[in-house]
Formats: structure tokens, sequence, C-alpha cells
């Protein structure tokens, strides 16, 4: 190393330890080591690993040293817009600097490099696995000490829109991965530049909420200032109004040699002139084959993979005589449950392994093709809080679809019980609640395809051996294409209490409607009661406008199940928990949080301030005209009201 190099290399390290540790550093109070163990020494190796890796990995690396319990965990992440050398170079001072500033803790992360332009690595260690895991505690935030000058207003609405790009840049990945930059035009002479990046070993999904999280915190604490910045441990976030990143990141395509100038003379004027419509002429021959070509392949392309897909789905057919025999003729005294389309019957096949078959009604007049497609579509959805498809049966008129059994059964077995509902503490709620929220999120942005499930309920939720639920019953799911936002039905088919008022006023179903049936089925989880379980009034009551009145009145406690108000209970996470509830629940779509602020605001453990949500909008039925009525109940700040009458075709399920 020269000596330029080597006084560079020691200025940075100066900034990390002495300028910016009280503002980049965090270091953990959950265990200490001794200077001279086994786990120090397994510290300081790993962290010696660090800077050369990360440098010839793209400037991310994750690492483990050791054996447990001295085992050690590392990750280095550079900014995207460093140089490989830079990155090195700002690891290996950060890696010597977190040290010193935590000389024994075992679990510490260190954002260094900083200077006004922000941090430019990540360091972190700890002595458990954190590697793909989320965490948005503890949060960094600094901020500049100048105020915005102008109309904040209008600043607010510009900044938002371009916050707003970046966080979709850097989730979806730009140039480099879960990095983006962004610069909004403020004035003519003025601008506002961000920056954000997450670590690349977690989800598109979670790098998009640790990104929300972190601007929320922002907003907090540092409002209506010319800048500032907020580090997580999975990501951080930078804007001001001087360009603090290297620009040329993501530099724009090359334009070939020559074409941005052409000769003044008249001879290189006509040949140019010659060249392109040559040019054009074969680029138009070129573009009429290739689109030709593309026309076919696409054709052939699709009938190939469609003949893949349902040789695929064949290899889950099970034989009906099979199945029978698992479920001893479909007796019933295996039978777990009824809905709309069919029973549910427990079996064990010859292997000892224990399913739930469900045998679809003979009238449900779905043909062969349309059934296997529907097999084709849950095959694919692969997700821990989703109950997974082991497959089916297609023999005749029968159509039977076989999943993992649940031993624990469905959760309207325990929160509606009042014996087994002591079983549910609150912990385990929550725990439940998050899951069906994660399962949801799945389905809605993170599968393969957008799915609409349209029938969330209590009893469509299974919980397995460890009470991890578990999302079931598909039957009425919709498949959106991943732009389309919402779609329309004229056969109004889903269970009473938990349907959105846009779907049974006008058919109208989207990922809000999945977010109104989630909302209702977090209160029911809460209070432990049903939606359709409380009388009907002058005044319409049920459990969201139960909630809401009690909410609205300081009273929410009420709300909560007798059972969970034994103990140490954490009432403000109750309580936060039925506003969140309530936010779902709300009359218009659009004031429906998405299922990724649903998870975003779950996790963000009481540091987030949520929105205050209005009246709920409900849907009641007419109990004497055998759901042939329903009513939709408005907010009375909406200028509207409406009423369903005669919905010959709706399914109470």
């Amino acid at each position: 190393m020269d000596y330029a190099k080597l006084l560079g290399f020691l200025f940075c390290i100066l900034i990390s330890i002495f300028v910016t540790p009280a503002q980049l550093q965090y270091c953990y109070s959950t265990g200490n080591f001794t200077t001279n163990s086994t786990y120090a020494s397994n510290r300081k190796f790993i962290l010696s690993t660090l800077a050369s890796n990360a440098s010839a990995n793209g400037g991310f690396t994750t690492a483990t040293f050791g054996q447990d319990p001295d085992k050690v965990y590392a990750l280095a992440l550079c900014r995207g817009d460093t140089s490989s050398e830079s990155c090195a170079e700002c690891v290996n001072a950060t890696a010597q600097g977190i040290m010193i500033m935590c000389p024994n803790q075992k679990e510490a992360y260190f954002w260094g490099g900083g200077t006004e332009l922000g941090p430019f690595c990540l360091v972190r260690y700890a002595d458990r696995s954190f590697f793909g895991i989320l965490e948005l505690d503890p949060a960094i935030l600094s901020s500049d000490d100048d105020n915005i000058t102008s109309n904040l207003t209008q600043f607010d609405m510009i900044w938002e829109r371009g916050i707003e790009r970046t966080i979709k840049r850097a989730s979806t990945g730009s140039c480099r991965p879960q990095f983006a930059t962004e610069e909004e035009d403020l004035t003519n002479l003025q601008r506002i530049y961000s920056l954000m990046q997450c670590t690349p070993d977690i989800s598109q999904s979670d790098c998009e909420v640790c990104l929300r999280q972190s601007v929320a915190a922002y907003l907090t604490c540092c409002h209506g200032r010319e800048g500032g910045y907020v580090l997580i441990p999975n990501c951080n976030f930078r804007w001001g109004l001087r360009s603090f990143y290297n620009e040329t990141v993501c530099p724009s395509p090359a334009l070939p040699p020559g074409s941005s100038t052409m000769s003044r003379d008249s001879g290189g004027f006509a040949a140019g002139i010659v060249a392109i419509i040559v040019v054009s002429a074969v680029i138009f021959v070129a573009i009429a084959v290739f689109t030709t070509y593309v026309f076919f392949n696409r054709r052939k392309k699709k009938k190939a993979r469609n003949a893949d897909e349902f040789d695929t789905v064949e290899c889950l057919q099970f034989d009906f005589s099979t199945i029978r025999d698992a479920t001893n003729n479909f007796s019933i005294d295996n039978k777990l449950g009824q809905g709309g389309f069919g029973v549910v019957y427990k079996g064990r096949l010859s292997d000892g392994q224990e399913i739930a078959v469900k045998r679809l009604s003979k009238n449900s007049g779905q043909g062969d093709v349309e059934f296997k497609n529907e097999v084709i579509l849950v095959a694919k959805l692969q997700h821990r809080n989703l109950v997974r498809l082991l497959g089916f049966c297609l023999e005749g008129t029968e159509r039977l679809l076989i999943f993992e059994c649940e031993p624990n059964s469905s959760l309207d077995n325990y929160i509606f019980d009042r014996e087994k509902s002591s079983i549910l503490d609150w912990k385990m709620r929550y725990k439940i609640v998050k899951g069906i929220a994660r399962g949801i999120l799945y389905l809605h942005e993170e599968s393969r395809f957008r799915i609409i499930h349209r029938d969330l309920k209590a009893s469509n939720i299974l919980l397995d051996a460890d009470m991890i639920p578990k999302i079931s019953d598909f039957g009425m799911a919709r498949l959106f294409e991943l732009d389309q936002t919402q779609g329309r039905t004229s056969r109004i088919a889903g269970t009473i209490g938990y349907m959105a008022p846009e779907y049974v006023m006008r058919g109208q179903f989207s990922v809000k409607s999945d977010v109104f049936s989630f909302g209702v089925l977090v209160l029911e989880i809460i209070s432990g009661r049903m939606n359709t379980s409380f009388s009907y009034g002058e005044d319409i009551q049920n459990l969201l406008t139960y909630a809401w009145n009690n909410w609205q009145d300081g009273r929410a406690i009420d709300i909560i199940d007798p059972v969970l108000r034994l103990g140490a209970t954490p009432t403000e996470e109750l309580i936060r928990c039925i506003q969140i509830g309530l936010l779902c629940v709300q009359v218009s779509e659009a004031n429906r949080p998405t299922m990724g602020s649903v998870v975003f605001m779950l996790n963000s453990s009481g540091s987030l301030s949520l929105p205050i949500p209005s009246r709920p909008g409900i849907v009641t039925v007419n109990k004497d005209r055998d759901y042939s009525e329903s009513t939709v109940v408005h907010d009375p700040s909406i200028n509207s009201y409406a009423q369903l009458t005669d919905i010959s075709e709706i399914d109470s399920r």
C-alpha cells in the first residue's frame, strides 16, 4: 500500500472511531464475553475476513466461524455506489472500529466510513444467526440542522413522490441488488436526492417493509429538516438537497460513436440520409421477422408449458380407491367439517401420513380442465403460512383435494370456545395474527401470481402442531395479473360478516377486500367473539361497531377477550392491534392499508404512530329473508348510502 492509500485508510479509521461512533454504532446488551475467550478470538478472525470477501463479491458478504456456543455470525455491506477498493477500506476500518467501540458485547452493528455524506458500509456480528431475518430495531437517526424554508406542503408532495419511487426501485432491484438512488426536481435550480439500500439476504417484501419503517421513523423525528438518514440493521435511507452519492453508479447506456453529431457538409449529410434509410429498412425487416418468430415460438412454448404443467400435476393424482380406504369410505366419524363447496374428511394413507380430504360437491359444475387448473395454481403456492396441497383425485363425478392434515384443527375451534380459548394467550394469538398477515402478503405480492383469497375467516385458518397458522380453502380464490388492481363479479359468494362493502354492493373485489376480511379476523382473535355473534338492534350492531364505539370512547380494553385480561398481558400492544384491525375495515378501500403496510405495522413494536381510523364499513343481513337482503352501512362522513336488495346468488358459507 502506498503512502496516499495508507493515509486514506488511517483517515477512514479515525472517522469511524472518533467522529461518528455515537451516531453510527450500536452495541447490544444481550450478552458479553471475556477478553481472552474463544468467542473473542473467533470474532477477531471473522471480522478480519470481511473486507476482502465483501469487495470481491459486489459489496456484500456473510460468514460464520467457530462452534457453538462460541460461534460467530458476521455480515458486511458496502453502499451500492462505492468502488471495490473503497469498500474494502471502509469494511476493514469499520471492523477495527466495532471491536473498539463494542469491546466485549456478543452482538453489535456499525455503519462506518461516515461523513456528512452519510455512512458507506455496514459491519455486523452476533452469536446467533440473523441472516435473512428482518430486524427493524434498533434504529439510528440523524438529520440536518437547517429547516425547510419553502412551502412545506408542496415540498412534502414532491419529497414523498421521490421517496416512493426510491422504495420501489430499491426493493425490486435496480442496477445493483436492493439499492437505488433517485432525484426529484424541487425547483428549476434545486433537486431532492435520495438513496436506499437493503442487505441482499432479506426478501424484496422485507426490504420494502424495512425501508418504509426507516422513512416512518425519519418523519417521526425529523420532518421539516433539509436532509438526514436512518440506519436499521437490514437497511439504510439517506436524503438531502445536495448530491451525496456517485451519480455514475447506474450510468445510462453509452451512445454509439458519432450518433450525436453529423457532418455539416452536403456530401456527409446526403450520405447520412442514405445510411439512415438503409438502416431503417433493415431494422424494419428484422423487426417483422423477429415479431413473427416470437409469436409462433410463444405459441409453441405455451403449448409445451401447458403440457408440462399437466404432466406435473398428473404426478399429484391419487387413485379414488386409495383415498376411499384412507377415509374409511368417507365415514361420518372421519368428518372434520363442511363448507359451501364440500365436506372435509380426515384420513390416513398406507404409509401412515395423515391427510385432510376435501370432497367437492358433485353439482359444482366445474369441468375437468378447470379443476386441474385450480390444482396447478394451489400446488404452486408454497409458503409457511399456507396449507400445502398434497394431491388430488379426479374420477367420474368425484373431485377430491388432498391436503396436509393440521393436527390442531382450525382457529375458530379455539377463539370461539370458552374452554379452548384459554390455551391461546396473547403471545400465541399475536403470533397467529402476524402469520396470517404474512400468508396474505405472499398471496398478494410475493408469489408468482397475485391471488385474492375472497374467503378469509377463522374456520379457514388451520393450526399445525406448533400452532403456526395456515391459510386454507382456495375454492373462491381469484387469480390476478401482476399489474391488475381489481376485478368484478356478478355472483357474490362469501361469508356474511367478512365481506367488504364494495364486494357486496358492486361485486368489486381486490386485495383490499382481503384486507377487510383480515381486519374482521383480527378483531375476532382479540375479542374471542364472532363478528355475527352480536344481536342486531335499531342501531346496527356487530363486532365492528362494538369495537369502534369502545375504541373511540377510550374503552378499548372492553373489547379484549376476558381470558387475555388475566396476567401480564401487554395491553398497549393489544390496543394497538385493535387499531390496526379497525384500519383494515374502513368503508373506503382506498383508506385501508395494503398487507405490506399491515405487516410493517405489526412488526413496528409501537415505534410507529398509526393513522386514526374512522367508522368501519358494515355489511349486515336481514335474518328474516334468509340472506336475500343485505344492507351496507357507510361512514356518515361519506355522502353516499347504498342498499343492496335481492341478492339471489349470495352464498353464505
